[in-house]
């Protein structure tokens, strides 16, 4: 699961993938002809056409699969949030670069609001502004993006947006209004070599190893 998981980008999908995991290794559950014969590097390659394939094969919803996810998480954390914070971490160093940025943080992901939260409070001891994070249903990071640098107290700053998705910062790109962004893929992140020597070939994306990220937050 941690080889595929780059490949997600909403946490709804890991169920999605998980389900075909199962399938790939056991025909006697297969609902859908894409599990038979795929491969690991078949799911990192073709992910988004597979996905529409899958949900319809399985009559699966988006927004309720998104609900049930959320459901579940919001459940284990009633019911005993010292385990389900336990079961997430930061990478190290990170709580820390937050904590003393010199820079004004903003959160920006697809994981939904509350639970980044929770997160940075618990995990990380760090508290931001529920009007600074920008969860799941607060539109797609592109258009986050463009709404935060048309923010008055933003005119005439330096703009950083640091990213493990390449996909994400390739959608930036092809935006000329977000021109002013400089962009970074966290090498740390769930993105893959591959993508990662793709991401060389671009003027824009710069490269970002764990130990320079809190640098550039002083």
């Amino acid at each position: 699961m941690h080889i595929v998981r780059p490949v997600v980008e909403t946490g709804y999908e890991n169920l999605l993938l998980v389900r075909l995991l199962l399938e790939m290794r056991i025909p006697s559950i297969r609902k859908s002809s894409v599990a038979e014969g795929l491969t690991i590097e078949g799911i990192l390659d073709n992910w988004f056409n597979i996905k529409p394939v899958i949900m319809e094969a399985w009559s699966e919803n988006r927004d309720e699969l998104v609900d049930l996810f959320g459901k579940v998480r919001d459940e284990w954390m009633e019911k005993d949030l010292a385990t389900w914070v336990g079961a997430n971490r930061f990478y190290p160093g990170v709580p820390d670069a937050l904590k003393f940025a010199s820079s004004q943080l903003y959160i920006v992901t697809t994981k939904q609001g509350r639970f980044a939260d929770a997160l940075l409070r618990e995990l990380a001891g760090i508290t931001i502004p529920p009007e600074r994070i920008y969860g799941l249903g607060t539109g797609p990071k592109v258009e986050v993006l463009k709404k935060l640098q048309k923010q008055p107290e933003h005119q005439g700053l330096t703009l950083h947006f640091v990213e493990d998705r390449l996909a994400t910062l390739k959608n930036v790109i092809k935006e000329p209004e977000l021109d002013g962004w400089n962009l970074y893929l966290g090498d740390w992140g769930y993105n893959t070599q591959k993508e990662r020597d793709e991401a060389a070939t671009y003027s824009r994306i710069q490269l970002l190893q764990l130990s320079d990220f809190s640098k550039k937050l002083k």
